[in-house]
Parts: structure tokens; C-alpha cells; sequence
């Protein structure tokens, strides 16, 4: 199986931005003690800070349903349901 990078963007409700960060920010902390990723990275908009990425890669597919799957993920998604106004995930395979 091949790698899997995912690009991920969440954008806070205006008044939410710093609920969603700590929320992010204790994902990315649990995310970091799994097995299977080789990359995490957390970005905020620089002009808009309600607009978070995440930029990830995964040694393979069962790794990222794995991490999807994980009791800290899911305590994200819930946590953040009502905060956000937007998001989308991509995931992407290197063709070069």
C-alpha cells in the first residue's frame, strides 16, 4: 500500500476560533503517539485565523482509517460539531 497525504481545512465560527485551536491542538499532541503517521502538521491562516489546515501523511491507508477511527479523533469531531462552519478533506496520492 501506498502513502496517503491528506490537506484538511477547518474554519471556526468567528467566535469559536480559540475553543477550535485547543481542540486541535490536543488531537495533534494524541495523533503524534499513534503509529502510522510520518507527518502531522497544524497551520492557521496568517490572514484569517479562523481558517485552520491540517497537512498529513500516512505510511498507508489502514493507518489513516486507524487514526479516524481513534477514541482521541472522534473526541475531536465531537467537540468541535458545533464550532465550525466548514470543512474538507482531500486525500491525495503523490503521482510523480
Amino acid at each position: 500500500m501506498s502513502t496517503v497525504t491528506v490537506v484538511a481545512k477547518i474554519i471556526a465560527k468567528s467566535d469559536a476560533i480559540e475553543a477550535v485551536k485547543k481542540e486541535l491542538l490536543k488531537m495533534l499532541a494524541a495523533t503524534l503517539q499513534e503509529e502510522g503517521y510520518m507527518e502531522y502538521r497544524l497551520h492557521q491562516d496568517n490572514e484569517n485565523p479562523a481558517v485552520f489546515v491540517f497537512y498529513e501523511n500516512w505510511k498507508n491507508p489502514a493507518c489513516l482509517e486507524q487514526h479516524m477511527n481513534s477514541p482521541h479523533f472522534q473526541a475531536y469531531v465531537a467537540a468541535v460539531g458545533d464550532l465550525i462552519t466548514d470543512k474538507a478533506v482531500h486525500q491525495l496520492t503523490e503521482i510523480r
